[in-house]
């Protein structure tokens, strides 16, 4: 349940629109639902700003559909990663709004789209195979909200093509960089611009790149102090941190204008 919509029942029961059964059965379930093969959190969007996000690799289609409508219950909108076309096509037919993203099988329902951030979250693949998980990334940060660029294929074995990315790179907030192989794109992101950095390994590379832990290592030990690492493959965690910091430089912005005017008032 979203702050807003548990502020209107508050409101609808001082209202008398609803009564204190009705009140009371629609916090019973706040903390959690239990479906037998899931408990589902529903007082995540109150703790965290956004409801709790489907992982969909493991699950049956059925138990992701069951999951995403006791969210969609409480919430208007939902995000299910690494799903697939079937998945989509059982909630389309129940939600118009309902959207696939084939590029990293990701469904999205957004009825109420969340605030978002002053700033912007750049993301940069090295190669295109890592697409991917860029993709993941940027679907996840637009659904909270982000303003998202993006731009792929520019690893180190073409140094000039990140360089000529630094316009871009500038322009942003905080940037995700996703790279398989040796994972080296990250730090020298990290050395071009003053900006955080969410490093994510791939799994794409050949035998000795072990399923992406060698790239993970070489972003683990990078030299560029501005560079932290998620794990492997995930995009999702990348946009999301990504998001939560751009929501932070919003606020922050926010409270050092505040400052600045009291300041100014006050000479």
């Amino acid at each position: 349940m979203s702050p807003q919509s548990l502020k209107q029942a508050l409101q609808n029961f001082k209202a008398g629109k609803i009564s204190e059964d009705q009140l009371l059965a629609l916090l019973k379930e706040l903390p959690y639902q239990d479906l037998g093969f899931a408990k589902v959190d529903h007082h995540r969007s109150l703790r965290h700003g956004l409801p709790e996000v489907i992982f969909g690799k493991g699950k049956s289609t059925e138990q992701i559909i069951a999951i995403a409508e006791a969210l969609i219950s409480r919430n208007p909108n939902i995000l299910i990663t690494s799903a697939g076309p079937q998945v989509f096509q059982e909630l389309r037919s129940r939600h118009k709004l309902c959207e696939y993203h084939s590029n990293c099988q990701a469904v999205t329902i957004i009825q109420e789209p969340f605030p978002s951030g002053r700033g912007k979250i750049g993301i940069f693949s090295a190669g295109t195979a890592d697409i991917p998980v860029a993709e993941e990334a940027l679907v996840t940060a637009q659904f909270m909200g982000s303003e998202v660029s993006s731009c792929y294929d520019v690893g180190v074995a073409g140094l000039h093509r990140i360089l000529d990315q630094r316009e871009a790179l500038q322009s942003c907030t905080v940037a995700i960089v996703v790279a398989g192989m040796e994972g080296a794109l990250p730090s020298v992101v990290g050395g071009l611009v003053d900006l955080p950095i969410i490093a994510v390994p791939t799994s794409i590379g050949y035998g000795a790149s072990f399923g992406g832990l060698a790239a993970l290592l070489g972003m683990l030990n990078s030299c560029s102090a501005n560079v932290a690492v998620v794990n492997i493959d995930n995009g999702f965690g990348a946009g999301y941190i990504a998001s939560l910091i751009n929501r932070q430089r919003d606020t922050k912005q926010g409270t050092e204008t505040t400052d600045n005017k009291t300041s100014e008032k006050s000479r």
